[in-house]
């Protein structure tokens, strides 16, 4: 049994139908959601995260300026409102708490930056304490920074980020300071128009890979944890080698066996399945899997790697999938879960 936080787009301007941020009850055996709160009256409470203690609950506003706090009762799973800060920036899309649970860090699409708010001893937070501009490749090129994720030692942050004026995506790594503040030591360009949005890192720290929105397409590179760089290696497709329309590629987790990654596909509507050479990182294509729904945004698997959840914002679902332990593909488990416009699930454990 664990509690799952769903994030959702609330506004006109998105075509969305979503009411809030939703709470739900749920047995990953016998596959029952149960919803246990709906926190009304807030615009696109989308991406989020918990504290080191699992405590708190943060979550973003996406197209807003704001990022809000909540207490978790770990009894009932549900959650009380603490308060409401600055993002730094226009549309905050990515949020993560630092090693140290001192500090969170946002990452603002439109505000071309990632920011650093400090976490209050009753789990509330204050307004940015520190802001590291991610400005692309030249004096008059915004990026469009679409995450911020730690490296598994907490001592450098990722920041892929989508290029703006120039076509040219990137992934910024800053070093993390003991305040919180943070220092680029690379700066990775990607092809033109690939648009990097997601990373995931393996947990050996050595194995990032990175999902490209608009090239459709993964890439893998090595990472050096002593210098806080990269370096590329491979880039294989997200979409299937017969499929010639569109696609815009989505989120990147990795299975927590460390055997398996998945990448969704909106348009195409699909999961990508990859496995994961254990000597050496590179990827080989396993297959796909439709998500029987439309816009997977997110997906996310339940604590114990069986499961793997596709949130099909545009068709209200999220859909449930097992995963055969051979070959790590999704097969649908046989459950659609109703709700509006989501965006984000996290699981308590």
């Amino acid at each position: 049994m664990s509690f799952a936080y769903v994030g959702c787009r609330t506004t006109r301007e998105r075509n969305a139908r979503g009411k809030g941020l939703k709470v739900y009850r749920v047995n990953h055996k016998t596959l029952e959601w149960q919803e246990i709160q709906l926190i009304e009256n807030i615009e696109n409470p989308s991406y989020q995260c918990f504290d080191r203690s699992g405590s708190f609950l943060y979550t973003v506003h996406g197209d807003q300026n704001l990022v809000s706090a909540y207490r978790v009762d770990k009894e009932t799973g549900r959650l009380e409102f603490l308060n409401s800060v600055s993002a730094g920036g226009k549309n905050p899309v990515f949020i993560t708490v630092d090693q140290t649970n001192r500090y969170c860090f946002v990452a603002t699409l439109q505000g071309g930056k990632v920011s650093t708010l400090q976490r209050n001893s009753d789990g509330s937070l204050s307004g940015p304490v520190h802001e590291a501009a991610v400005p692309g490749n030249s004096e008059t090129a915004l990026s469009l920074p679409h995450q911020c994720i730690l490296d598994r030692s907490g001592s450098f942050l990722f920041a892929p980020a989508q290029g703006r004026t120039t076509g040219f995506g990137q992934t910024d790594v800053f070093r993390v300071g003991e305040d919180g503040s943070l220092s680029l030591t690379c700066r990775l360009v990607a092809r033109k128009l690939d648009e990097p949005r997601h990373v995931v890192i393996h947990p050996n720290n050595r194995y990032v890979y990175q999902v490209n929105e608009k090239g459709n397409n993964v890439t893998f590179s090595y990472f050096d944890e002593q210098t806080g760089t990269l370096e590329p290696k491979q880039s294989l497709s997200s979409l299937p080698d017969t499929y010639t329309g569109e696609g815009q590629a989505s989120e990147i987790i990795i299975h927590p066996n460390h055997r398996f990654l998945y990448c969704s596909n909106r348009i195409h509507d699909s999961i990508a399945v990859y496995s994961i050479d254990p000597f050496t990182g590179y990827l080989h294509g396993v297959g796909f899997t439709e998500t029987l729904g439309q816009t997977p945004r997110f997906i996310t698997m339940d604590p114990s790697g069986e499961l793997l959840y596709a949130a099909n914002e545009d068709s209200d679902t999220i859909v449930a999938f097992r995963i055969e332990p051979q070959t790590g593909i999704p097969r649908y488990a046989g459950k659609t879960i109703a709700t509006e416009s989501p965006v984000c699930i996290l699981f308590s454990e």
